[in-house]
């Protein structure tokens, strides 16, 4: 039998009427509304724990982007999203969601170490040193931190030292008489070179100094050769200055196994 539309109306009506009394009387035995499935962490952790980067980077993004995801699930899909991010080789975003974990957590020493080791791996030496720096004074028995902070505050040490000789050959300009180093200290790549070889001519000497005693006096006599022979066929034709250099660092290096 076909109902009228006042009949169907009425019917409907009544439905709703029976389902919202329903609903209420269930939310007064306790039970709860369906939970909003945008902020249950659960997939997050399970993408998350399976290694999977992408599926990682998308649902936990849902959870870090709804507005009801309580703080403590947000810092972890922000941590978990910034490891994937890492893996992706994506160092920017990762280090995004590190800054968000730290705005939400200043207190989070791993956080500030991790964030430094992308710094590093930008070049940026002075923030990462910065993060280190941090996580050692909120946790002074984190090894990694301090043994991070050292290593980089020791480069910066070298790269400073090393930037104070930069052009600067291993012997006193002012003083030079000689064509060939006249050349040297007017083009800094020279003088960079000739300190170069000269440092490492040191190093080698030092570290056969007794065990090897036949080799070190092999090794002074290669380079007083080769400063013999450089000054005799500088101004040459042929004689490639930067060549011999280049070839007498290689010999060098060679010598002592590097």
């Amino acid at each position: 039998m076909r109902l009228r539309p006042a009949v169907l109306i009425r019917k409907v009506a009544v439905a709703l009427v029976l389902a919202t009394a329903s609903l209420h009387g269930a939310f007064a035995t306790g039970a709860r509304p369906p939970a909003d499935p945008l902020i249950d962490p659960a997939p997050c952790v399970a993408a998350a724990a399976a290694d999977d980067a992408g599926r990682t980077i998308a649902v936990c993004g849902g959870l870090i982007d709804h507005a009801k995801t309580a703080k403590a699930d947000r810092i972890k899909a922000l941590i978990a999203r910034a490891g994937a991010y890492q893996r992706q080789d994506l160092i920017d975003r990762a280090i995004g969601d590190y800054d968000a974990v730290l705005r939400l957590d200043p207190a989070l020493a791993d956080i500030f170490n991790t964030r430094g080791e992308l710094w590093r791996k930008k070049g940026d030496r002075g923030r990462a040193l910065a993060d280190f720096a941090a996580a050692a004074r909120l946790n002074p028995d984190h090894p990694t931190a301090k043994a991070s902070h050292r290593a980089l505050a020791q480069e910066l040490e070298r790269l400073g030292a090393q930037m104070a000789v930069a052009g600067r050959p291993s012997f006193n300009c002012a003083t030079s008489k000689l064509p060939v180093e006249k050349a040297i200290c007017a083009n800094p790549e020279l003088a960079d070179l000739d300190r170069e070889i000269n440092d490492m001519h040191i190093i080698v000497v030092r570290e056969a100094k007794g065990v090897h005693a036949h080799m070190k006096r092999a090794l002074q006599r290669d380079q007083a050769a080769f400063l013999v022979r450089r000054n005799a066929e500088f101004g040459r034709p042929g004689y490639d200055l930067h060549k011999a250099m280049k070839a007498r660092l290689r010999q060098i290096v060679g010598a002592d196994g590097f």
